[in-house]
């Protein structure tokens, strides 16, 4: 039974150098504290595991742990750091991205910056929630960013994440709200960086052949290959497959992106797993009518270890101009809003075998049709 929210608005002059705890009930808290680089900090815990927060900064998951394991990207940053630029503060585990721009920009035409404005925003409020709803008590984290731009855009970003009790599953959502009197363009992107683990192997809701699970050839302005790239390229498009399995000493480097169709079971999601050696899985389900795009990046370097083994999207990662060319910029009518919902987090050893299952039978259905 859902029952009303309490809410506890926080504002940057209670965060400090030692953290503070600001709410406990229940097996749930949240505690306030300052990073060395002056970036504030939200920590929320449950029983199970904790999630860090950038409550003003992107409202990004900096960190993800459950059961004791760390499931957010190894980076070059101990910490994040007080910046607008995407590059110069980057290892999160969770980032919205967008929303005027996404991708990298590859066209003259291109204003935005990488992955747009919304992955470092300084969202002028933020909250803690806490209440109950049909999935049991929750604490989480929501807030409020009001983007405006004289001639051009004028809209309000309110993302929502919810931890409960007893769970290691994440709900992640974000709303979209138009506040301009004329159509509005939106282009997004969750960027959900895991950590590859050995032995893990990859396992989602669609038909890994070169026609379903695309490699990108293009390469961003960012991104400086070494030899044998390309060609390491061409083998991935020719046999995806041969990426699904995390082997010791397999490299990518600088990266690998590839663009996936995805199919949505019975009741309309689509899911992903990396499937780890005991049995258990790091899982993301998204709704592929919200997210009609899939992009999958991983990164193996002895700098960075990432995988985002899905990263849904409204478009590909190749920046406004070129996206807009391809038809595949939402548009939000006037007043009206935009919204999306992900499920992100850990599944048992039960629960993973049971979705390895479900993942089958949605493919199996997709092939005899």
């Amino acid at each position: 039974m859902t029952q009303p929210e309490t809410i506890i608005h926080l504002f940057p002059e209670v965060f400090s150098a030692q953290e503070r705890r600001l709410i406990e009930r229940n097996g749930l808290s949240a505690s306030t504290f300052r990073f060395e680089s002056g970036v504030l900090g939200l920590r929320l815990s449950n029983d199970r595991g904790e999630l860090i927060m950038l409550p003003f900064q992107g409202q990004q998951i900096w960190t993800a742990k459950f059961g004791g394991r760390t499931l957010t990207m190894s980076s070059m940053f101990s910490q994040p750091r007080p910046t607008k630029v995407y590059l110069e503060t980057y290892g999160a585990f969770f980032i919205h991205c967008g929303v005027t721009g996404m991708g990298a920009p590859s066209s003259p035409q291109d204003a935005h910056p990488l992955h747009g404005e919304l992955p470092n925003a300084s969202y002028q409020k933020a909250w803690v929630v806490l209440g109950e709803d049909e999935r049991g008590e929750y604490i989480g984290l929501s807030g409020e960013y009001h983007h405006t731009l004289a001639f051009a855009h004028n809209y309000l970003a309110h993302p929502l994440v919810k931890l409960y009790l007893g769970s290691t599953l994440i709900d992640a959502s974000l709303t979209i709200q138009n506040l301009k009197h004329t159509p509005m363009e939106l282009m997004y992107l969750g960027h959900i960086n895991f950590r590859p683990v050995e032995g893990g192997r990859i396992v989602y809701s669609a038909i890994p052949t070169a026609e379903h699970v695309r490699v990108r050839k293009s390469i961003p302005s960012h991104i400086h290959p070494g030899p044998g790239y390309v060609e390491f390229l061409e083998s991935l498009s020719e046999d995806p497959a041969q990426h699904h399995e995390f082997k010791p000493g397999q490299v990518y480097d600088p990266e690998v992106v590839f663009y996936i169709d995805y199919l949505a079971d019975e009741q309309g999601f689509a899911h992903s797993m990396q499937l780890l050696p005991d049995g258990s899985a790091d899982y993301v389900r998204h709704n592929p009518t919200q997210l009609d795009h899939a992009i999958r990046w991983i990164v193996r370097t002895e700098d960075q270890q990432a995988l985002g083994f899905i990263e849904p999207a409204t478009a590909e990662a190749e920046g406004y101009t070129a996206e807009k060319a391809k038809g595949n910029l939402k548009l939000i009518p006037p007043g009206g809003e935009w919204s999306t919902q992900l499920k992100i987090g850990v599944l048992d050893q039960a629960a993973a075998a049971q979705m390895v299952q479900s993942i089958a039978r949605v493919i199996e259905a997709a092939q005899k049709a």
